[in-house]
């Protein structure tokens, strides 16, 4: 039964009432704060699309009308048998044989299933899946509507369950019909606490800052997690205010962000991008009153450095937020926000991004609600650990747990890793960032010391970036204005051979924007740039800087700069024609003349120059560009300091190979003075196989038995993004059957060793994303057993 009557505001399990409706086969019992409904869902949804073609079309007969001659009124196939007994607790297997009847005449029209089900003779598998799932959901939000107590909520329940029938029934795609769709108000609540983060904090030093964007990730995801409290909890709680306004927006709520995280045929969005302020001002005194209080009830367990940040630095960043989200003069609400002491600084990259909802891997199903925590007597509260981390189906974690972010160590390791704690300890004894490992290669050298300077004078104010652009709709700002004649004549200068006119008009184009540089107030270069965010690319016009402030490493850090705010606003290529003299600067920045974009996407578009010649860059979304020379540098200390420790274990020098002069052309491994002391070892009999062809076939057998293995469903192909939104935020290395067999077909696999390394691949990210209690875990389990039992039969290892 629902408990809506006595369900505090704040509460983060999925579902209005402060508990969810049991999952389909949940056998009616409740889910809240376990990953079991979701699991059965996803084990559902699997079997059922694995299932015949006619097991299908008679589940999907169920909500399709009548197609037989003599216009029948029947809106579903009813069948004529009783209904089934409800499912063990262990599903049965898929390949168990189901017997279907399309002759079976309908219980309420006496038509065949076959008569109601004509029109998906010829449609693809694809399509009945999606149709398959969307019949789940709806067998799922009818247990909801049945469950649900509170009437606002029982109505949008129903309603989304009517739209997602009717969309089975039409074979569409289900849309939510309203007069708008989100973003309901801009700027987004993610946007506005961006703003918030730049506006107050951008003068801090880069460590002081990052602690601001974790407290500010910390926020973002507790609102992503809120529970609204129903309406009528709402006017009990605070009568005075719009309850009008607020049902709309609970019921847009309800529609498109609560409901599809648990029925994934309806379209989601995070709260924190589809809501702006007016959403944050109704939940914003009850969340800080409560987060504060769970921090201050757990903090006993929390480490001293860690008690500092949530106890201190916490609340006093919520009291700041709390002025500007109630404030009407606050810049960081309006659209055209600006950063700056005049109040003139576009940003040029977003500071964070609220975490996306991570979904269970291989499975088309929908998270579980989220457990609500008892806090005294009994009643529901926010643990701030589902603040800091918390993904639906997961494992609940405490505080301290979070924030030591000791799930890292407790990762599965795999073939080759190398362990956490020894990459910490050799990180803590860095002390000498300057020092290099060994001669410098010219990509690393020329990286490392190109902006490393241009990076310090940002730091301390020496040097500012701006994106800047010429507007005919709004008042232009002098400052902007000067700007853009500081570098109209930077370009003018240095680009002798472009005419001074047509430099002008481009610069002054409403429709080109231009990064530019600043220093001691003046305009010093810049990048003018053009954004086709309908083709996916962007055309670089002019790249320069003043000839006195050149070999700086003012260009490349201009350019990374530009590469983030491109990122930001998800356009991922570049284009450009470059000059021979421009060529050189632009392969150190990543372009070539291999072009990524489709000549179809930009032949219209970009501006043909004689003479030049056409680059491109792909930008990769996961590089911090701005700071990619520092990482690499610190993983070359990294690397040093490891080969360190390990010559230092190595007492003795062994005399070099000299057999190589006297014409011998190889020598057995183990014959090399001082290998076996190392800790080599030879490889057994049968273990590598020297024959390509035969470890070829070998390893081909082993992959296509774990393929027929019953509990191999789940990792036959890579993880869909729209399935699982965070996966790939989590797994660095994703890794699947289907990707193994596209490298064992293109004889990837030299040695065993490499095919066992991405075997095993799999089922650690198995285990790193998902539950113990999940169905993925145990098939992960099952599967590895099988495959090593099977790799010992082979001969690759001993027995």
């Amino acid at each position: 039964m629902s408990e809506s009557a006595g369900v505090p505001q704040g509460s983060p399990a999925v579902g209005a009432s402060g508990s969810a409706p049991a999952a389909p086969g949940a056998g009616g019992t409740e889910c809240s704060g376990s990953a079991v409904g979701s699991a059965r869902i996803a084990v559902k949804k699997a079997q059922l699309r694995s299932s015949p073609r006619p097991k299908k079309l008679e589940k999907l007969g169920v909500y399709s009308s009548c197609k037989a001659e003599g216009a029948c009124k029947c809106n579903g196939w009813k069948s004529q048998n009783p209904p089934p007994t409800p499912p063990p607790p262990t599903p049965p297997r898929a390949e168990q044989p189901v017997a279907v009847n399309l002759l079976e005449p309908c219980r309420s029209c006496s038509h065949s299933l076959s008569d109601h089900v004509t029109h998906l003779e010829h449609v693809s598998e694809e399509e009945v899946n999606r149709l398959l799932g969307m019949a789940l959901d709806v067998e799922y939000l009818y247990n909801c509507v049945h469950k649900e107590e509170d009437p606002d909520t029982k109505q949008v329940y129903f309603s989304l369950f009517k739209l997602l029938k009717k969309s089975i029934l039409q074979m569409g795609i289900p849309a939510v019909e309203a007069v708008e769709s989100p973003p309901f108000e801009k700027p987004s609540i993610e946007q506005g606490v961006n703003n918030f983060v730049q506006y107050k904090f951008s003068h801090l030093p880069s460590r002081e800052r990052q602690t601001i964007v974790e407290l500010a990730k910390m926020f973002l995801n507790q609102i992503n997690y809120w529970q609204l409290e129903t309406p009528s909890q709402r006017r009990q709680r605070a009568p005075a205010d719009d309850a009008a306004s607020y049902k709309v927006n609970y019921t847009r709520w309800l529609c498109y962000c609560n409901v599809p995280q648990f029925c994934d045929s309806l379209p989601r969005y995070e709260s924190t991008q589809g809501f702006g302020r007016t959403l944050l001002r109704s939940v914003f005194p009850v969340m800080r009153k409560q987060l504060l209080q769970q921090a201050r009830h757990e903090k006993d367990k929390l480490p001293p450095e860690k008690r500092t940040l949530i106890l201190t630095h916490f609340p006093k960043f919520l009291s700041m937020l709390e002025e500007e989200v109630y404030s009407n003069s606050s810049p960081i609400w309006s659209e055209e926000f600006l950063v700056g002491s005049s109040g003139d600084q576009v940003p040029i990259h977003t500071v964070l991004s609220a975490t996306t909802v991570a979904r269970p891997p291989y499975s088309s199903s929908s998270p579980s609600p989220v457990e609500s925590v008892g806090m005294g007597g009994g009643s529901p509260a926010c643990k701030l650990a589902s603040v800091l981390e918390r993904s639906p189906g997961a494992e609940k974690r405490r505080l301290a747990e979070v924030l030591l972010s000791q799930e890292d160590c407790k990762r599965a390791r795999v073939i080759g890793d190398i362990p956490m704690e020894l990459i910490n300890d050799v990180m803590a004894t860095i002390t000498d960032p300057s020092a290099m490992l060994g001669p410098e290669t010219s990509l690393l050298s020329a990286h490392s010391a190109r902006d490393e300077a241009a990076r310090m004078e940002e730091r301390r104010g020496v040097i500012e970036f701006h994106v800047i652009g010429n507007s005919l709709t709004q008042k232009p700002n002098k400052k902007v204005l000067m700007w853009l004649v500081g570098l109209q004549n930077v370009f003018s200068h240095q680009l002798p051979r472009m005419p001074k006119e047509y430099i002008t008009r481009l610069v002054f184009d409403p429709k080109h924007k231009t990064l530019s540089l600043i220093k001691d107030g003046r305009v010093i270069g810049g990048i003018c740039f053009r954004m086709f965010p309908s083709q996916g690319f962007t055309e670089i016009v002019f790249c320069a800087v003043t000839s006195n402030e050149q070999v700086k490493g003012y260009g490349t850090h201009l350019m990374n700069h530009l590469k983030e705010y491109h990122i930001k606003h998800n356009i991922l290529n570049f284009l450009t024609y470059a000059d021979e003299y421009a060529i050189g600067y632009f392969k150190k920045q990543g372009f070539s003349k291999d072009i990524k974009v489709s000549k179809a996407k930009y032949m219209g578009y970009i501006k043909d120059y004689e003479g030049a010649t056409l680059m491109g860059c792909a930008l990769n979304p996961n590089i911090p560009y701005t700071e990619f020379s520092v990482i690499i540098k610190k993983q070359k200390e990294i690397i040093k300091k490891m080969i360190e420790r390990k010559q230092a274990q190595i007492r003795k020098v062994y005399p070099g190979l000299s057999c190589f002069k006297e014409g011998v052309r190889q020598i057995p491994i183990e014959s090399i003075p001082g290998i076996r002391e190392t800790g080599w070892k030879p490889l057994g009999k049968g273990k590598e196989l020297k024959d390509p062809e035969q470890l070829y076939s070998t390893l081909k057998n082993v992959l296509q038995q774990a393929k027929t293995h019953q509990s191999a469903w789940p990792f036959m192909e890579p993880v869909k993004k729209s399935e699982a939104p965070g996966y790939y935020q989590v797994i660095r290395f994703p890794m699947d059957l289907k990707t193994m067999s596209e490298r064992l077909k293109s004889r990837y696999y030299t040695t065993r060793k490499l095919f066992m390394a991405d075997m095993q691949r799999i089922f650690t990210n198995c285990r790193e994303y998902n539950p113990p209690e999940s169905e993925y875990y145990k098939c992960a389990s099952l599967l590895e057993k099988f495959f090593y039992t099977k790799i010992k039969e082979a001969g690759l290892i001993d027995k």
